[in-house]
């Protein structure tokens, strides 16, 4: 199974500080308002069957249209991209650019699937791009801004434009952080100058903006920190150098307002063995509301560039947009004790170790009650890191009972693999209340 501390930063680790309990009243809300929509997930899964990811359009929307008017009221020229790495279904990204997003991709096959979804607005970012997914994006650079994340990729991407005697709009992308294993992102802020001479003297190539990007941020501090560094070096820019910035893009990275919820306060998997009793005790890191994100983030951009220049301010939100619209529901298979029940789905559907450390409640809409109870709940494959929780909110829990594992949409879906149990069927919740069974995505 793939360990995304070795593609994500570890929670505990990343997040730091001290860890609050999560409020139990909060949670009973959270699991409340699920309950009260039993009998639409418990019908998609008797028409359709189990296991299912269940996305709902309508919080797709509705999440477009909130960070959309959140940032718009600070800074009325800017550009969200919905990043398609966070969850590649066609039915959320063709959903994000009907409600008027842009798409930001990270490869070649993304790159395709946002060209079949209609997106006409695109900025292809990420370190490696191949010859081939060159090619792509400067076959279609009338619906492309590529991101060059080296030297090296500049003259690529030069090359292939000169062949195909075509301009390609682009920007560069800048390291945010240092640190080895993330200086794989673009170059250090200090080769700007170097870079900006260089594409000038490119053939096809037209830099047009600069790019980075900060991961896995419960507050606004890491933006702040990196568009002051930012304006430092763009002071240092000459003027001439500065009139060709169109667009700064700002990245993406933050955290839903619900925060972490994680098992132990220090974010580390619990030990079934040696922990039972902590079972029912779960922990939230707080996240900034995306209003507070927008304030922040657009004083930042006052302060230090728009005195310099006026230009377009692009974001590429994943998480946020997508983490709560989509849901995992499951079947209870079998229940071995009083206190441990194997499901009909594999943590293969979520890609990850996910539930090892991370909380989140598994609700039983078959015997449906607020009480949370000890109970290993376990998927069927052959290895015993197949963890969906140590609880379950329900009256009782047996064979043929209806699980439900919500707000599973960032970071799972796009991380599933094909390993022992086939994948979930996937259903969209449309607009009018209906499901639809959808294909799978690339």
């Amino acid at each position: 199974m793939k360990n995304p501390g070795k593609i994500l930063p570890e929670p505990g680790r990343t997040l730091g500080g001290k860890t609050p309990r999560l409020d139990p009243a909060a949670l009973s809300s959270f699991v409340k308002g699920f309950l009260e929509r039993r009998e639409t997930f418990l019908s998609a899964l008797h028409r359709h069957g189990s296991p299912l990811y269940f996305i709902e359009k309508e919080v797709l929307s509705a999440r477009a249209k909130q960070f959309t008017a959140a940032f718009k009221a600070v800074l009325p020229d800017i550009r969200i991209y919905y990043a398609v790495k966070s969850n590649n279904h066609p039915a959320i990204a063709r959903t994000f650019v009907e409600a008027g997003l842009g798409l930001d991709v990270s490869s070649g096959r993304e790159l395709q699937l946002a060209l079949d979804c209609g997106a006409e607005d695109i900025v292809f970012s990420g370190p490696g791009k191949t010859m081939n997914e060159l090619s792509l994006a400067v076959a279609s650079r009338d619906r492309i801004t590529v991101l060059i994340d080296s030297f090296g990729e500049l003259e690529r991407l030069d090359s292939v434009a000169s062949k195909a005697n075509a301009f390609v709009r682009a920007g560069v992308r800048m390291t945010a952080n240092e640190q080895p294993l993330w200086a794989k992102f673009g170059i250090p802020l200090s080769a700007l100058p170097e870079f900006w001479a260089a594409a000038a003297k490119s053939r096809k190539v037209r830099l047009r903006g600069i790019q980075f990007h900060t991961s896995w941020n419960l507050d606004p501090g890491n933006h702040v920190i990196f568009i002051r560094r930012l304006g430092k070096a763009l002071r240092k820019m000459d003027e001439a150098g500065r009139a060709d910035i169109d667009f700064i893009d700002i990245g993406g990275g933050f955290w839903p307002e619900e925060g972490e919820w994680l098992l132990r306060p220090d974010g580390g998997p619990l030990n079934p063995d040696a922990e039972t009793g902590r079972a029912l005790d779960h922990f939230r890191k707080p996240a900034t509301p995306i209003g507070e994100f927008a304030d922040r983030i657009g004083q930042a951009v006052r302060q230090e560039i728009f005195p310099l220049m006026r230009c377009r301010i692009c974001i590429e939100p994943g998480r946020w947009l997508c983490h709560g619209a989509m849901h995992l529901l499951i079947s209870a298979v079998d229940k071995k004790s009083p206190e441990l029940v194997i499901t009909d789905a594999g943590t293969n559907a979520i890609g990850w170790e996910r539930f090892e450390t991370d909380y989140f409640p598994v609700i039983n809409l078959t015997r449906p009650g607020l009480d949370e109870h000890r109970c290993l709940v376990l998927g069927s494959l052959c290895t015993p890191h197949d963890v969906w929780g140590y609880s379950y909110h329900g009256k009782e829990i047996k064979p043929g009972d209806i699980l439900l594992i919500p707000h599973q949409g960032a970071y799972t879906y796009s991380l599933r693999q094909e390993f022992i149990k086939p994948l979930p069927k996937v259903v969209l919740l449309n607009t009018s209340g209906t499901t639809t069974m959808m294909p799978p995505s690339i």
